[in-house]
């Protein structure tokens, strides 16, 4: 059984392996999620670069995007034996490239598709297939769509939903602007915890603070921090204070930083550069005397091909001298 009630969200370009690596030596509890992979590229391409993933990762979701429900179950069976933990559907990603690709966002004005995908992976696979979505896209909005949406894809098999608290735009606005100019909505997220009491329902978008987590806390399962987690990641750590009653497996920065130095050592060893490691730990400092000193000495140096892991540690010691 997966404790859902902290999970960091699917990122294109920032939750890779090394980023879930770092946010697990921040949070022993949250459950990760891959970037979103494409069922062809699942199917065709090289897995050990896609799928890949370090053990301490666990709890960590595979997040697909595809709308071919046979496909989607070639995936399901990959992912399985790959040893991923979940299996999400993409049903919220408002970029042109998946609307093009009919997956996505868009998929949400197709409710019986989704539930015909959900459907076909929850019979190639033991995991638990779950969908991410919106509140709505464009016209097809308000309560009652997502509702029906839901209904169908619960109905499917599916028993957890994470809902992007925001409507998409998909004729209009680009997938920034979907993050952040749709109102938030998130007593529509409130009232599908009332009417599906059975389904497991994940709260996203917007969740910056403490004070909002503890709101969300009372009436749904869970909540899914995206761009805060990678801003702001000590937040994670704050959070499972709150939920669980402890600082969870980081005791401080430093340990964080002592772990992560390692964990690049190894790799960088194999060959992964640096900065591809470093660009993720930038805002372990966010607002905190030497953060700017910690970011300007890691976005300074870690490309230089004389540098080794130590960066990270150097870096940490400007921190310790400007306090």
């Amino acid at each position: 059984m997966i404790d859902r009630r902290l999970s960091v969200a699917p990122m294109m370009e920032r939750t890779d392996r090394h980023c879930r690596y770092f946010l697990r030596l921040i949070s022993s509890r949250a459950l990760l999620y891959s970037e979103m992979i494409t069922a062809p590229a699942v199917i065709h391409g090289v897995r050990d670069r896609l799928l890949g993933f370090d053990p301490a990762e666990h709890p960590v979701a595979l997040q697909l995007g595809g709308g071919d429900p046979r496909e989607l179950a070639v995936c399901a069976e990959i992912a399985e034996n790959w040893g991923y933990d979940e299996i999400n559907l993409n049903v919220g990603c408002p970029s042109s490239r998946v609307k093009s690709g009919r997956f996505g966002a868009c998929l949400m004005a197709e409710p019986d598709v989704v539930g015909r995908c959900v459907a076909a992976m929850a019979t190639a696979t033991r995991l638990p297939v779950t969908v991410k979505c919106r509140t709505g896209i464009d016209s097809r909005n308000g309560y009652d769509n997502l509702r029906h949406f839901v209904a169908t894809v619960a109905g499917a098999g599916c028993g957890t939903v994470i809902v992007h608290a925001r409507d998409a735009y998909l004729d209009g606005l680009d997938p920034k602007q979907n993050r952040e100019i749709p109102p938030l909505q998130y007593d529509l997220v409130y009232r599908l915890k009332d009417d599906f009491s059975d389904l497991e329902i994940i709260l996203n978008g917007g969740i910056a603070s403490l004070d909002t987590v503890d709101d969300a806390m009372v009436h749904l399962d869970g909540v899914m921090i995206g761009r805060e987690a990678y801003g702001n990641p000590w937040f994670l750590a704050e959070i499972e204070q709150r939920l669980y009653g402890d600082a969870g497996m980081a005791t401080s920065r430093r340990a964080v930083i002592d772990g992560f130095v390692d964990y690049a050592r190894r790799h960088h060893d194999d060959g992964v550069p640096l900065h591809r490691m470093t660009r993720h730990i930038f805002g372990l400092y966010q607002r905190r005397p030497g953060a700017r000193a910690w970011r300007r000495h890691l976005g300074q140096n870690a490309h230089r091909p004389d540098i080794d892991a130590g960066l990270i540690a150097d870096a940490a010691a400007l921190v310790d001298q400007s306090r």
